[in-house]
């Protein structure tokens, strides 16, 4: 069978396969990121549905240099983001949907345990990088502890994924004060999350992209 073997040869040809199909008025440092997206999921139409605000990268970058705790809603988010990386950079990732108290709040109220799991680590998302990858209510939830003045991260990356308040959660955090990644309408993801945040990962420790696998 022929194909290609070389890692830095696979690397290249996709990034050059991406890029020659990025549109829009992206900074380089944002196109290594939207280039990381669809490089994890195969799918070229996150060059049109992402929307990252210009003071995304820049603020993340200095939260993660200052070790900030980047926090995710759910478990796969978590396993998705690289563990080297987030410890080279003092930056603990943190998910609290398995944790006791969560669970039996969440059963007591009749509310997704990733909902108040966002209300349970209030006290540290404050200037974290919170990345919701899998449920439209943690987003909900997080968009309302910010109104109320109960917490304040430094980023959010936003993007659940369905056909049930994702798309509404999205919009609400474009129209919210902190600086943001998200992708419009039911896609998204896990890996999409997972994937931004490496990608802030490698622009503040390593310079910038660099295909895993």
């Amino acid at each position: 069978m022929n194909f290609l073997r070389d890692p830095k040869d696979i690397e290249e040809k996709s990034q050059a396969f991406i890029s020659a199909h990025l549109k829009g008025d992206f900074s380089p440092q944002e196109k290594q990121v939207l280039t990381r997206i669809i490089h994890a999921t195969g799918d070229l139409s996150y060059a049109s549905l992402t929307v990252i605000h210009p003071e995304l990268v820049p603020e993340a970058l200095k939260a993660l240099r200052q070790g900030a705790a980047i926090v995710t809603d759910v478990e796969m988010v978590r396993s998705g983001i690289n563990a080297s990386l987030a410890a080279k950079g003092r930056c603990p990732v943190i998910c609290a949907i398995r944790e006791e108290e969560v669970i039996r709040r969440a059963a007591a109220r009749s509310e997704t345990r990733a909902m108040v799991a966002m209300e349970y680590l209030a006290p540290r998302i404050w200037g974290s990088v919170v990345a919701i990858g899998n449920a439209p209510t943690a987003l909900f939830r997080l968009l309302e502890l910010i109104e109320s003045g109960q917490t304040r991260p430094a980023v959010i990356i936003g993007t659940p994924v369905g056909f049930v308040g994702a798309s509404e959660a999205k919009e609400a955090l474009e129209r919210g004060s902190i600086p943001f990644l998200t992708v419009r309408g039911s896609k998204g993801g896990s890996t999409v999350a997972a994937a931004a945040v490496n990608a802030l990962l490698h622009l503040a420790f390593k310079g910038g992209f660099k295909a895993e696998g």
